[in-house]
């Protein structure tokens, strides 16, 4: 049950024990439990540890992976978590969730409508006047939401460690963007991008009073027991038991733990571990983080095409984006939905079919996490899980 934080009597949302069957054989689609157990570690989850098998590997340096499904959780480390000791990961590190952020956010603004604070057919201009050039079209708010909201998006990032420890403003973030035409007429295409979800940072604060990374630490973070999520704002270290991450530059491995994440900030910030992402993905698919109906929001793609950067005039392509959320394909004939993310050094992401009989969590330490080729270890992991792609 979903208690706004002015009503702070908040149900503590633990994930439920849950398991998989093989790759082939789905478990019975049952409701989870709300109890939480330990999952059990290799060599009991032979499943998840052959998919991670042979790390430190040149793909990735290491891997933490939580599978589940009606009968119990399975666990399974591999690889290093810091290879300059040699220490191995336990699977309770932490780890740069990156674009995960995007669930998060989505869930605070989805609470703030349905407190009446935000509508969805409210506007980037009303909310936030003088962010966007006056020839912006108007752009509502479920248009950021669901990425329909046609906003160019230009990368801060630049080439590799160049911006290592830059601190970047929230507004700059957008400007840097919006000084750009608009990619297509808001609401006729779906194109993922991070700017979006930065303006819903800067709308939560504007309608709350309060620091986006305060609204989403006592609206999500707290009240479900994530106790090994945060946002970072402008530290570039990761704090607590973490993996580290390592980039492949120039035919060589880089160390790149320390990292500021102002340039994604309310898109893709978090630090988390596999365990709260199967808490906050269990909470949040059974209705305890974001009430109906606007939980529906998140399991609903917009019924426009998605927009083809390389041909624009291809409209063959489906949305598969929702607000906050992916259709990340099925198992078993049954959607899976779920958010995925990197950042470098870092893939990671949650996924489960809607009544979470199936579930999967994951941080890889992937060696060139911003490649657009699939990661080996990331496909071993989906196949394991039984994931067959939406497109």
């Amino acid at each position: 049950m979903y208690v706004s934080r002015a009503g702070i009597a908040v149900t503590v949302a633990v994930a439920a024990s849950i398991a998989m069957g093989t790759a082939g054989g789905g478990a019975a689609a049952t409701a989870a439990p709300r109890g939480h157990t330990v999952c059990r570690t290799a060599p009991a989850a032979e499943l998840v540890q052959q998919a991670i098998s042979g790390l430190p590997a040149a793909d990735a340096t290491g891997a933490q992976v939580r599978m589940g499904g009606s009968g119990g959780c399975r666990q399974g480390t591999a690889g290093v978590a810091d290879r300059r000791t040699g220490r191995a990961p336990r699977g309770d590190g932490r780890f740069r969730a990156g674009s995960v952020t995007k669930a998060f956010t989505a869930a605070v603004t989805l609470q703030l409508v349905h407190e009446g604070k935000v509508r969805l057919d409210g506007t980037v201009q009303q909310y936030l006047p003088g962010l966007l050039p006056t020839r912006y079209p108007d752009i509502k708010v479920e248009q950021l939401l669901n990425y329909t909201s046609g906003l160019p998006t230009v990368p801060v990032e630049g080439g590799f460690d160049e911006h290592r420890y830059t601190t970047w403003g929230h507004r700059e973030l957008v400007r840097r963007s919006v000084t750009a035409d608009m990619m297509f007429t808001p609401g006729s295409r779906q194109h993922y991008s991070n700017i979006g979800y930065n303006v819903l940072g800067l709308l939560i604060e504007k309608v709350t009073g309060r620091s986006y990374e305060q609204e989403v630490r006592d609206r999500v973070i707290k009240p479900n027991g994530l106790k090994g999520t945060y946002s970072p704002g402008n530290d570039p270290k990761i704090h607590g038991r973490h993996t580290r991450g390592y980039q492949l530059e120039k035919n060589r491995l880089v160390d790149v733990t320390e990292w500021s994440q102002s340039g994604t900030w309310a898109s893709g910030d978090l630090v988390s571990t596999t365990a709260d992402l199967e808490r906050f993905m269990t909470a949040l698919f059974g209705g305890r983080i974001v009430p109906e109906p606007e939980l529906k929001l998140m399991f609903t793609t917009p019924a426009v095409p998605a927009y083809d950067v390389t041909d624009p005039a291809n409209e063959k392509k489906k949305a598969v984006y929702s607000s906050g959320l992916t259709l990340l394909g099925t198992v078993d004939g049954a959607e899976v939905w779920g958010k995925t993310g990197s950042r470098y050094g870092y893939l990671a992401g949650f996924a489960a079919t809607r009544d979470l009989s199936r579930t999967l969590t994951y941080s890889v330490n992937a060696t060139e996490a911003k490649a657009e080729k699939p990661n080996p270890t990331m496909v071993r992991i989906a196949t394991a899980f039984g994931l067959r792609p939406a497109q």
